[in-house]
């Protein structure tokens, strides 16, 4: 699997897309905010930038794209009336890979600019956007030119599928049946985009620059971890259940394993200071219900995750398979949801690029 080529959302604005299937990563951003706000704060007051380069790494598309942003230019605008200074102009990138539905961002941004600027009334500096496709495990940007990085749900995603991961028959994911070796490989392959991450966001931010990341992630320090997993061992189940029923090849099902790795606080945290350019602002945890909507939990959330996987599924077994897949997880997910206290983990930390 050809990570770059395959991970997207599912884009447009239908019944599967993520923009109508996104509330669970609204909601974390929301949670999120106190956390943002801080260290916009703190990156404005601390260098008054007459130009103010903001990046969102991860953007996806949908109403989430434009959330984070919006809030980061009132809070500026807030700042710069109560202090009496002229305003900066907005540069805001928005990045993701090259298969993310950037028409859709595109579109609604005349609307969102139009919006933005009856908000924040008169004396605003303008807004200007980009889109940036490519990884953020490599630079994407000119070095020294971002103030400030923000990525909500996006790290957990690796630049490739483990290596060596053969003996994870059965699963798709790390889960308590992996071999010690497949977790092993999934640590490592994390370890190594993340401080490639860190690396290159280096380069690119000024001194003194800041970051807010949220990841999915873990309390716990086992990564196999039902916090973590238990969401793909759920679809596994399914997807076990088709190869014993014929509709899916068994050596189709043993070779699929998803790109993703939930760390924990610490092992961000051992990552942030081996790579050594960032200081640690916060580092904090918090959790969110899988179904956050008040009517049909399996339904949502089976609608959430196909949103996010459907891409990665196609991808491996075909398109024919798609629906049967869902449905009976939906199924699934409805009996797990009514009877266990089912949460989403969050890892979120705060980081100043050092002088």
């Amino acid at each position: 699997m050809e990570v770059v080529k395959v991970l997207h959302m599912n884009g447009g604005k239908g019944d599967t897309s993520y923009a109508n299937n996104s509330l669970v990563q609204q909601k974390v951003i929301s949670m999120t905010k106190p956390i943002t706000e801080d260290a916009i704060t703190q990156l404005y007051c601390s260098t008054l930038p007459k130009s103010l380069v903001i990046a969102d790494l991860g953007c996806s598309s949908g109403p989430n794209t434009l959330f984070v942003v919006s809030d980061l230019i009132k809070v500026v605008n807030q700042l710069r009336q109560k202090l009496r200074h002229q305003s900066p102009e907005y540069q805001v990138f928005l990045n993701d890979l090259p298969g993310n539905d950037f028409n859709t961002i595109f579109k609604s941004l005349p609307s969102f600019q139009k919006k933005m600027s009856s908000q924040l009334g008169a004396g605003a500096g303008p807004c200007f956007f980009a889109g940036v496709p490519g990884s953020f495990y490599g630079r994407l940007f000119q070095s020294k030119t971002l103030h400030f990085v923000h990525s909500s749900y996006s790290l957990q995603w690796l630049s490739k599928v483990p290596e060596q991961l053969e003996s994870n028959k059965g699963n798709i994911y790390m889960a308590r049946t992996s071999p010690p070796s497949v977790l092993r490989a999934y640590h490592a392959q994390f370890q190594q985009d993340f401080s490639m991450f860190l690396k290159c966001r280096a380069e690119e931010l000024v001194l003194s620059g800041r970051m807010v990341l949220t990841l999915l992630g873990r309390r716990s320090e086992d990564p196999s971890s039902k916090e973590c997993c238990y969401i793909w061992e759920l679809l596994a189940l399914v997807l076990n259940e088709m190869v014993s029923e014929g509709f899916i090849d068994e050596e189709k099902m043993d070779s699929f394993n998803i790109p993703q790795y939930t760390p924990s606080p610490s092992e961000v945290k051992s990552e942030v200071l081996k790579e050594g350019s960032f200081s640690i602002a916060c580092l904090e945890v918090s959790e969110v219900n899988w179904n956050i909507y008040s009517n049909d939990g399996g339904y949502n959330v089976a609608q959430c995750m196909r949103a996010v996987a459907e891409p990665l599924l196609v991808s491996h077994f075909g398109e024919a398979i798609i629906e049967e897949v869902f449905s009976r997880y939906r199924e699934i997910l409805s009996d797990r949801i009514s009877k266990e206290n089912t949460r989403f983990v969050n890892v979120i930390v705060s980081l100043i690029k050092k002088e």
